[in-house]
Protein backbone atom coordinates (compact mmCIF):
# COMPACT_ATOMS: atom_id res chain seq x y z
CA UNK A 1 0.00 0.00 0.00
CA UNK A 2 1.32 3.45 -0.91
CA UNK A 3 1.55 5.87 2.00
CA UNK A 4 1.50 9.55 1.00
CA UNK A 5 2.66 12.09 3.55
CA UNK A 6 1.76 15.70 2.89
CA UNK A 7 1.38 17.19 6.36
CA UNK A 8 4.89 17.89 7.61
CA UNK A 9 5.48 20.05 10.68
CA UNK A 10 8.69 22.04 10.59
CA UNK A 11 8.95 22.57 14.33
CA UNK A 12 7.14 22.25 17.63
CA UNK A 13 6.63 25.40 19.67
CA UNK A 14 6.44 25.56 23.44
CA UNK A 15 4.52 28.70 24.44
CA UNK A 16 4.96 30.01 27.97
CA UNK A 17 2.32 31.57 30.22
CA UNK A 18 1.52 35.22 29.43
CA UNK A 19 -0.30 35.97 32.70
CA UNK A 20 -2.40 39.17 32.50
CA UNK A 21 -1.09 39.97 29.04
CA UNK A 22 -2.40 36.77 27.48
CA UNK A 23 -4.68 38.42 24.93
CA UNK A 24 -1.93 40.81 23.83
CA UNK A 25 1.08 38.50 23.75
CA UNK A 26 -0.41 35.29 22.33
CA UNK A 27 -0.23 35.02 18.56
CA UNK A 28 -3.59 33.61 17.43
CA UNK A 29 -1.94 32.14 14.34
CA UNK A 30 0.84 30.23 16.14
CA UNK A 31 0.17 26.68 17.38
CA UNK A 32 0.17 26.32 21.15
CA UNK A 33 -0.41 22.58 20.95
CA UNK A 34 -0.13 19.82 18.38
CA UNK A 35 -2.37 16.80 18.05
CA UNK A 36 -0.65 13.41 18.59
CA UNK A 37 -1.78 12.29 15.14
CA UNK A 38 0.25 15.07 13.51
CA UNK A 39 3.20 14.48 15.83
CA UNK A 40 3.22 10.75 15.11
CA UNK A 41 3.08 11.34 11.37
CA UNK A 42 5.86 13.90 11.64
CA UNK A 43 8.17 11.78 13.78
CA UNK A 44 7.87 8.65 11.67
CA UNK A 45 8.28 10.52 8.40
CA UNK A 46 11.02 12.93 9.45
CA UNK A 47 13.14 10.23 11.06
CA UNK A 48 12.73 7.84 8.13
CA UNK A 49 13.34 10.46 5.44
CA UNK A 50 16.38 11.97 7.12
CA UNK A 51 17.97 8.70 8.22
CA UNK A 52 17.45 7.13 4.79
CA UNK A 53 19.40 10.04 3.33
CA UNK A 54 22.01 9.76 6.11
CA UNK A 55 22.23 6.04 5.46
CA UNK A 56 22.94 6.74 1.78
CA UNK A 57 25.52 9.53 2.08
CA UNK A 58 27.28 8.43 5.31
CA UNK A 59 26.21 4.99 6.51
CA UNK A 60 26.82 3.47 3.09
CA UNK A 61 30.38 4.83 3.19
CA UNK A 62 31.09 3.28 6.58
CA UNK A 63 29.50 0.01 5.48
CA UNK A 64 31.27 0.17 2.10
CA UNK A 65 28.21 -0.07 -0.10
CA UNK A 66 29.22 3.23 -1.73
CA UNK A 67 32.30 5.42 -1.88
CA UNK A 68 32.56 9.16 -2.42
CA UNK A 69 34.59 10.77 -5.19
CA UNK A 70 34.87 14.17 -3.54
CA UNK A 71 33.90 15.79 -0.22
CA UNK A 72 35.07 12.50 1.22
CA UNK A 73 36.85 13.18 4.49
CA UNK A 74 34.14 11.07 6.13
CA UNK A 75 34.84 8.22 3.69
CA UNK A 76 38.49 8.45 4.73
CA UNK A 77 37.33 8.00 8.33
CA UNK A 78 37.69 11.55 9.60
CA UNK A 79 34.32 11.13 11.27
CA UNK A 80 34.66 14.44 13.10
CA UNK A 81 34.42 16.12 9.69
CA UNK A 82 30.91 15.41 8.34
CA UNK A 83 30.35 16.90 4.91
CA UNK A 84 27.40 15.80 2.78
CA UNK A 85 26.25 13.76 5.77
CA UNK A 86 27.59 12.07 8.86
CA UNK A 87 26.09 13.98 11.78
CA UNK A 88 22.77 12.32 12.66
CA UNK A 89 22.80 13.45 16.32
CA UNK A 90 20.24 16.22 15.86
CA UNK A 91 17.95 13.95 13.83
CA UNK A 92 17.73 11.56 16.75
CA UNK A 93 17.18 14.16 19.44
CA UNK A 94 14.64 16.26 17.55
CA UNK A 95 12.48 13.23 16.84
CA UNK A 96 12.95 11.67 20.27
CA UNK A 97 11.88 15.00 21.79
CA UNK A 98 8.74 15.19 19.66
CA UNK A 99 7.99 11.53 20.33
CA UNK A 100 8.22 12.24 24.06
CA UNK A 101 5.39 14.75 23.66
CA UNK A 102 3.21 11.98 22.25
CA UNK A 103 3.99 9.75 25.23
CA UNK A 104 3.13 12.53 27.69
CA UNK A 105 -0.12 13.36 25.93
CA UNK A 106 -1.09 9.69 25.83
CA UNK A 107 -0.62 9.41 29.60
CA UNK A 108 -2.44 12.60 30.56
CA UNK A 109 -5.49 12.40 28.30
CA UNK A 110 -7.70 9.35 27.93
CA UNK A 111 -8.56 10.58 24.44
CA UNK A 112 -4.97 9.99 23.36
CA UNK A 113 -4.32 6.70 25.20
CA UNK A 114 -4.10 4.76 21.93
CA UNK A 115 -0.82 6.52 21.13
CA UNK A 116 1.11 5.31 24.17
CA UNK A 117 2.08 1.86 22.89
CA UNK A 118 3.25 2.90 19.41
CA UNK A 119 5.13 5.92 20.82
CA UNK A 120 6.98 3.76 23.37
CA UNK A 121 7.88 1.28 20.63
CA UNK A 122 9.13 4.00 18.30
CA UNK A 123 11.11 5.57 21.14
CA UNK A 124 12.85 2.25 21.69
CA UNK A 125 13.52 1.92 17.96
CA UNK A 126 15.14 5.34 17.63
CA UNK A 127 17.05 4.98 20.89
CA UNK A 128 18.58 1.69 19.77
CA UNK A 129 19.87 3.27 16.58
CA UNK A 130 21.25 6.25 18.52
CA UNK A 131 23.14 4.32 21.18
CA UNK A 132 24.43 1.72 18.71
CA UNK A 133 26.12 4.52 16.79
CA UNK A 134 27.46 6.58 19.68
CA UNK A 135 27.49 4.37 22.80
CA UNK A 136 26.75 6.29 26.01
CA UNK A 137 24.41 9.22 25.24
CA UNK A 138 22.07 11.64 27.04
CA UNK A 139 18.88 9.72 27.67
CA UNK A 140 17.14 9.67 31.06
CA UNK A 141 17.42 13.47 31.42
CA UNK A 142 17.47 14.30 27.71
CA UNK A 143 13.83 15.33 27.32
CA UNK A 144 13.28 17.26 30.54
CA UNK A 145 14.28 20.75 29.43
CA UNK A 146 10.78 21.99 30.27
CA UNK A 147 11.48 21.26 33.94
CA UNK A 148 14.89 22.88 33.97
CA UNK A 149 17.33 20.12 32.93
CA UNK A 150 19.24 21.63 30.02
CA UNK A 151 22.54 19.75 30.46
CA UNK A 152 21.58 16.08 30.66
CA UNK A 153 23.89 13.35 31.89
CA UNK A 154 25.16 10.67 29.52
CA UNK A 155 23.59 7.33 30.45
CA UNK A 156 25.65 4.19 29.90
CA UNK A 157 24.66 2.04 26.95
CA UNK A 158 24.08 -0.86 29.34
CA UNK A 159 21.45 1.16 31.22
CA UNK A 160 19.92 2.46 28.02
CA UNK A 161 19.29 -1.12 26.96
CA UNK A 162 18.48 -2.75 30.28
CA UNK A 163 17.25 -0.22 32.86
CA UNK A 164 13.65 0.73 33.56
CA UNK A 165 12.55 3.10 30.83
CA UNK A 166 15.23 1.74 28.51
CA UNK A 167 14.97 0.02 25.13
CA UNK A 168 13.83 -3.43 26.19
CA UNK A 169 11.58 -2.11 28.94
CA UNK A 170 9.87 0.34 26.58
CA UNK A 171 9.26 -2.38 24.00
CA UNK A 172 7.58 -4.57 26.61
CA UNK A 173 5.58 -1.64 27.99
CA UNK A 174 4.60 -0.61 24.48
CA UNK A 175 3.19 -4.07 23.80
CA UNK A 176 1.41 -4.06 27.17
CA UNK A 177 -0.12 -0.63 26.51
CA UNK A 178 -1.53 -1.84 23.18
CA UNK A 179 -2.89 -5.04 24.71
CA UNK A 180 -4.50 -3.08 27.56
CA UNK A 181 -6.06 -0.46 25.31
CA UNK A 182 -9.83 -0.88 25.27
CA UNK A 183 -10.90 2.40 23.72
CA UNK A 184 -12.58 2.96 20.39
CA UNK A 185 -10.43 5.83 19.15
CA UNK A 186 -8.20 4.73 16.29
CA UNK A 187 -4.50 5.46 15.86
CA UNK A 188 -4.34 8.29 13.35
CA UNK A 189 -1.19 9.62 11.69
CA UNK A 190 0.25 6.10 11.49
CA UNK A 191 2.10 5.99 8.17
CA UNK A 192 3.65 2.61 9.00
CA UNK A 193 0.59 0.47 9.63
CA UNK A 194 -2.43 2.69 9.03
CA UNK A 195 -3.58 2.23 12.62
CA UNK A 196 -3.17 -1.56 12.78
CA UNK A 197 -2.11 -2.10 16.41
CA UNK A 198 -1.54 -5.82 15.90
CA UNK A 199 1.23 -5.00 13.44
CA UNK A 200 2.77 -2.58 15.93
CA UNK A 201 3.09 -5.52 18.34
CA UNK A 202 4.82 -7.57 15.64
CA UNK A 203 7.14 -4.62 14.99
CA UNK A 204 7.93 -4.42 18.71
CA UNK A 205 8.69 -8.13 18.99
CA UNK A 206 11.01 -8.02 15.97
CA UNK A 207 12.77 -5.07 17.64
CA UNK A 208 13.05 -7.13 20.84
CA UNK A 209 14.70 -9.90 18.82
CA UNK A 210 17.12 -7.38 17.32
CA UNK A 211 17.95 -5.74 20.66
CA UNK A 212 18.49 -9.04 22.43
CA UNK A 213 20.83 -10.39 19.77
CA UNK A 214 22.72 -7.11 19.68
CA UNK A 215 23.55 -7.40 23.40
CA UNK A 216 23.97 -11.18 23.41
CA UNK A 217 27.73 -11.00 24.00
CA UNK A 218 27.06 -9.26 27.32
CA UNK A 219 23.77 -10.78 28.52
CA UNK A 220 22.20 -14.23 28.67
CA UNK A 221 19.23 -13.68 26.40
CA UNK A 222 18.34 -17.29 25.53
CA UNK A 223 15.18 -17.74 27.61
CA UNK A 224 13.63 -14.40 26.65
CA UNK A 225 14.44 -14.85 22.98
CA UNK A 226 13.11 -18.41 22.85
CA UNK A 227 9.87 -17.22 24.47
CA UNK A 228 9.41 -14.59 21.75
CA UNK A 229 10.11 -17.13 19.01
CA UNK A 230 7.78 -19.70 20.55
CA UNK A 231 4.98 -17.14 20.76
CA UNK A 232 5.63 -16.32 17.11
CA UNK A 233 4.09 -12.85 17.05
CA UNK A 234 6.78 -10.96 15.14
CA UNK A 235 7.30 -9.76 11.55
CA UNK A 236 7.35 -12.84 9.31
CA UNK A 237 6.35 -11.58 5.86
CA UNK A 238 7.13 -8.48 3.83
CA UNK A 239 3.48 -7.44 4.08
CA UNK A 240 4.13 -6.85 7.79
CA UNK A 241 7.31 -4.80 7.32
CA UNK A 242 7.64 -1.51 9.20
CA UNK A 243 8.31 0.72 6.18
CA UNK A 244 6.86 3.60 4.28
CA UNK A 245 7.18 3.94 0.55
CA UNK A 246 8.72 6.96 -1.08
CA UNK A 247 6.95 8.41 -4.11
CA UNK A 248 8.29 9.20 -7.57
CA UNK A 249 7.48 12.88 -7.24
CA UNK A 250 7.75 15.56 -4.59
CA UNK A 251 7.22 16.11 -1.75
CA UNK A 252 7.78 12.53 -0.64
CA UNK A 253 10.39 11.19 -3.02
CA UNK A 254 13.82 10.12 -1.77
CA UNK A 255 16.00 13.16 -1.13
CA UNK A 256 18.67 12.16 -3.67
CA UNK A 257 16.00 12.68 -6.36
CA UNK A 258 15.63 16.32 -5.31
CA UNK A 259 19.31 17.23 -5.11
CA UNK A 260 21.44 18.38 -8.01
CA UNK A 261 23.04 15.75 -10.21
CA UNK A 262 26.51 16.57 -8.90
CA UNK A 263 25.55 15.51 -5.38
CA UNK A 264 24.12 12.20 -6.58
CA UNK A 265 27.06 11.58 -8.92
CA UNK A 266 29.49 12.00 -6.05
CA UNK A 267 28.61 8.49 -4.83
CA UNK A 268 29.63 5.38 -6.75
CA UNK A 269 29.74 1.66 -6.14
CA UNK A 270 32.27 0.51 -3.56
CA UNK A 271 34.77 -2.10 -4.61
CA UNK A 272 33.70 -4.07 -1.53
CA UNK A 273 30.10 -4.59 -2.60
CA UNK A 274 31.16 -5.16 -6.22
CA UNK A 275 33.29 -8.10 -5.10
CA UNK A 276 30.46 -9.52 -2.97
CA UNK A 277 27.72 -9.20 -5.58
CA UNK A 278 29.97 -10.44 -8.38
CA UNK A 279 31.09 -13.41 -6.30
CA UNK A 280 27.48 -14.36 -5.67
CA UNK A 281 26.40 -13.65 -9.25
CA UNK A 282 23.66 -11.66 -7.51
CA UNK A 283 21.07 -10.05 -9.81
CA UNK A 284 20.22 -7.39 -7.21
CA UNK A 285 23.22 -5.53 -8.61
CA UNK A 286 20.90 -4.46 -11.46
CA UNK A 287 18.64 -2.67 -8.95
CA UNK A 288 21.22 -1.30 -6.56
CA UNK A 289 23.65 -0.01 -9.21
CA UNK A 290 23.97 1.04 -12.84
CA UNK A 291 26.29 -0.23 -15.51
CA UNK A 292 29.24 2.17 -15.71
CA UNK A 293 29.42 4.59 -18.60
CA UNK A 294 32.51 3.21 -20.34
CA UNK A 295 31.34 -0.41 -20.08
CA UNK A 296 31.00 -2.59 -23.14
CA UNK A 297 27.54 -3.98 -22.63
CA UNK A 298 26.23 -4.21 -19.07
CA UNK A 299 29.00 -4.29 -16.48
CA UNK A 300 29.63 -2.95 -13.01
CA UNK A 301 32.75 -1.44 -11.53
CA UNK A 302 33.45 -0.31 -7.98
CA UNK A 303 36.05 1.99 -6.51
CA UNK A 304 38.03 1.39 -3.32
CA UNK A 305 36.77 3.53 -0.44
CA UNK A 306 38.55 6.59 0.87
CA UNK A 307 40.62 7.92 -2.00
CA UNK A 308 42.57 11.15 -1.52
CA UNK A 309 40.46 13.27 -3.84
CA UNK A 310 43.08 16.03 -3.97
CA UNK A 311 45.70 13.62 -5.33
CA UNK A 312 43.60 11.26 -7.45
CA UNK A 313 41.96 11.87 -10.83
CA UNK A 314 38.80 9.82 -11.25
CA UNK A 315 36.58 9.57 -14.32
CA UNK A 316 32.95 9.13 -13.30
CA UNK A 317 32.23 7.08 -16.40
CA UNK A 318 34.60 4.36 -15.18
CA UNK A 319 32.48 3.54 -12.12
CA UNK A 320 28.94 2.46 -11.39
CA UNK A 321 26.47 4.95 -9.94
CA UNK A 322 23.72 3.95 -7.52
CA UNK A 323 20.64 2.49 -9.22
CA UNK A 324 17.70 4.43 -10.63
CA UNK A 325 15.66 3.41 -7.57
CA UNK A 326 17.64 6.02 -5.60
CA UNK A 327 16.95 8.90 -8.02
CA UNK A 328 14.62 8.51 -11.01
CA UNK A 329 12.35 5.75 -9.66
CA UNK A 330 12.14 6.38 -5.92
CA UNK A 331 8.53 5.21 -5.87
CA UNK A 332 10.07 1.72 -5.74
CA UNK A 333 12.13 2.60 -2.65
CA UNK A 334 11.20 2.16 1.00
CA UNK A 335 12.29 3.86 4.19
CA UNK A 336 13.15 0.79 6.21
CA UNK A 337 12.51 0.50 9.97
CA UNK A 338 12.19 -3.27 10.46
CA UNK A 339 11.58 -6.10 8.01
CA UNK A 340 10.84 -9.79 7.72
CA UNK A 341 14.23 -10.49 6.15
CA UNK A 342 16.12 -8.78 8.95
CA UNK A 343 14.13 -10.74 11.52
CA UNK A 344 14.79 -14.02 9.68
CA UNK A 345 18.53 -13.35 9.51
CA UNK A 346 18.63 -12.44 13.22
CA UNK A 347 16.90 -15.68 14.15
CA UNK A 348 19.16 -17.67 11.81
CA UNK A 349 22.16 -16.24 13.64
CA UNK A 350 20.64 -16.99 17.04
CA UNK A 351 19.96 -20.57 15.98
CA UNK A 352 23.46 -21.00 14.58
CA UNK A 353 24.89 -19.88 17.93
CA UNK A 354 22.66 -22.24 19.88
CA UNK A 355 20.68 -19.46 21.57
CA UNK A 356 17.33 -20.75 20.29
CA UNK A 357 16.14 -24.04 18.87
CA UNK A 358 15.13 -23.54 15.23
CA UNK A 359 16.54 -24.46 11.82
CA UNK A 360 19.30 -22.01 10.83
CA UNK A 361 19.38 -23.01 7.17
CA UNK A 362 15.62 -22.61 6.76
CA UNK A 363 15.70 -19.18 8.39
CA UNK A 364 18.67 -18.13 6.26
CA UNK A 365 16.96 -19.20 3.05
CA UNK A 366 13.71 -17.50 4.10
CA UNK A 367 15.66 -14.30 4.77
CA UNK A 368 17.32 -14.40 1.36
CA UNK A 369 14.01 -14.93 -0.41
CA UNK A 370 12.37 -12.12 1.57
CA UNK A 371 15.27 -9.77 0.81
CA UNK A 372 15.02 -10.44 -2.94
CA UNK A 373 11.28 -9.78 -2.79
CA UNK A 374 11.92 -6.57 -0.84
CA UNK A 375 14.23 -5.30 -3.60
CA UNK A 376 11.75 -6.34 -6.33
CA UNK A 377 14.18 -8.86 -7.78
CA UNK A 378 13.34 -12.40 -8.84
CA UNK A 379 15.31 -14.97 -6.84
CA UNK A 380 17.18 -17.18 -9.34
CA UNK A 381 16.13 -20.80 -9.03
CA UNK A 382 19.69 -21.96 -8.40
CA UNK A 383 20.91 -19.07 -6.21
CA UNK A 384 20.45 -20.91 -2.90
CA UNK A 385 21.90 -24.09 -4.39
CA UNK A 386 25.05 -22.59 -5.85
CA UNK A 387 26.77 -19.30 -4.98
CA UNK A 388 24.64 -18.58 -1.91
CA UNK A 389 24.16 -22.19 -0.77
CA UNK A 390 24.08 -22.50 3.01
CA UNK A 391 27.39 -23.70 4.40
CA UNK A 392 27.54 -24.52 8.11
CA UNK A 393 31.25 -23.67 8.19
CA UNK A 394 30.79 -20.10 6.94
CA UNK A 395 27.13 -19.65 7.87
CA UNK A 396 27.55 -16.61 10.10
CA UNK A 397 29.40 -14.72 7.38
CA UNK A 398 26.71 -15.72 4.87
CA UNK A 399 23.88 -14.56 7.14
CA UNK A 400 25.44 -11.19 7.95
CA UNK A 401 26.55 -10.58 4.37
CA UNK A 402 23.06 -11.18 3.02
CA UNK A 403 21.66 -8.81 5.64
CA UNK A 404 24.32 -6.26 4.67
CA UNK A 405 23.38 -6.41 0.99
CA UNK A 406 19.69 -5.91 1.75
CA UNK A 407 20.45 -2.97 4.05
CA UNK A 408 21.81 -0.77 1.27
CA UNK A 409 19.06 1.79 2.01
CA UNK A 410 19.96 1.64 5.70
CA UNK A 411 23.74 1.81 5.54
CA UNK A 412 24.48 2.49 9.19
CA UNK A 413 23.01 -0.93 10.00
CA UNK A 414 25.56 -2.67 7.80
CA UNK A 415 28.39 -0.90 9.63
CA UNK A 416 26.89 -1.70 13.04
CA UNK A 417 26.62 -5.38 12.19
CA UNK A 418 30.18 -5.39 10.85
CA UNK A 419 31.34 -3.99 14.19
CA UNK A 420 29.39 -6.66 16.05
CA UNK A 421 30.33 -9.69 13.94
CA UNK A 422 33.30 -8.78 11.73
CA UNK A 423 31.27 -9.48 8.59
CA UNK A 424 31.31 -8.85 5.77
CA UNK A 425 35.06 -8.34 5.65
CA UNK A 426 35.57 -4.68 4.80
CA UNK A 427 38.59 -3.39 2.90
CA UNK A 428 41.20 -0.93 4.11
CA UNK A 429 40.41 2.52 2.77
CA UNK A 430 42.77 4.02 0.24
CA UNK A 431 43.94 7.13 2.12
CA UNK A 432 42.90 6.59 5.74
CA UNK A 433 42.80 9.50 8.15
CA UNK A 434 42.39 7.05 11.04
CA UNK A 435 45.73 5.23 10.83
CA UNK A 436 44.28 2.50 8.67
CA UNK A 437 41.75 1.45 11.33
CA UNK A 438 38.05 1.02 10.50
CA UNK A 439 36.09 3.08 13.08
CA UNK A 440 33.82 1.31 15.56
CA UNK A 441 31.73 4.18 16.89
CA UNK A 442 30.54 7.63 15.87
CA UNK A 443 32.09 10.57 17.74
CA UNK A 444 29.99 12.95 19.80
CA UNK A 445 29.42 16.16 17.81
CA UNK A 446 31.55 19.19 18.61
CA UNK A 447 28.62 21.23 19.89
CA UNK A 448 28.21 18.84 22.81
CA UNK A 449 31.59 19.94 24.18
CA UNK A 450 30.31 23.53 24.19
CA UNK A 451 26.69 23.13 25.24
CA UNK A 452 26.98 20.26 27.74
CA UNK A 453 30.63 20.57 28.75
CA UNK A 454 30.77 18.76 32.09
CA UNK A 455 28.75 15.74 31.02
CA UNK A 456 30.45 15.62 27.65
CA UNK A 457 33.87 15.58 29.31
CA UNK A 458 32.85 12.64 31.48
CA UNK A 459 31.56 10.71 28.47
CA UNK A 460 34.66 11.58 26.45
CA UNK A 461 36.87 10.31 29.26
CA UNK A 462 35.01 6.97 29.23
CA UNK A 463 35.58 6.66 25.48
CA UNK A 464 39.32 7.43 25.32
CA UNK A 465 38.77 11.10 24.53
CA UNK A 466 35.74 10.51 22.31
CA UNK A 467 37.69 8.06 20.15
CA UNK A 468 36.05 6.52 17.09
CA UNK A 469 38.12 3.40 17.82
CA UNK A 470 36.63 2.79 21.28
CA UNK A 471 34.05 -0.03 21.37
CA UNK A 472 30.52 0.47 22.64
CA UNK A 473 29.34 -1.67 25.56
CA UNK A 474 27.88 -4.56 23.56
CA UNK A 475 31.10 -4.74 21.50
CA UNK A 476 33.47 -5.06 24.48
Amino acid sequence: MKKYIYIILSSIFFIGCTSDFEDINTNPNAPVDVQPSLLLRQVIYDYGEQMSYEGFVAGNLLGQHLTALDFNLFDRHALNSPQLGGNPWSIFYKNLRDNELIIRKSRTSETFAVYEGPALIFKAYMTMALTDLFGDVPYSEAFTGDVGVVRPIYDTQEDIYLAEGGILDNLEKGIEAINMYSGVITLEGDILYNGNLDNWIKFANSLRIKALIRISSQENIATTLQDIVTEGNYIKTNTENAIFEFTDGEPNNFRMARLRAGDFNNFVMSETIEDVLTGLNDPRVNVLFRSFGNATGIAYNGLVNGIDASQTTISLSDYSLAGTVFRENTGDLNANYMTAWETSFLLAEATLKGIITENAQTLYEEGVAQAFEYWNTELPSNYLATTAAYNSTSALEQIITQKWIANTINGYEGWIEYRRTGFPVLKNVSASLNNGVIPIRMPYPAEEATLNTTNYNRAAERTDNNSINFPVWWDQ
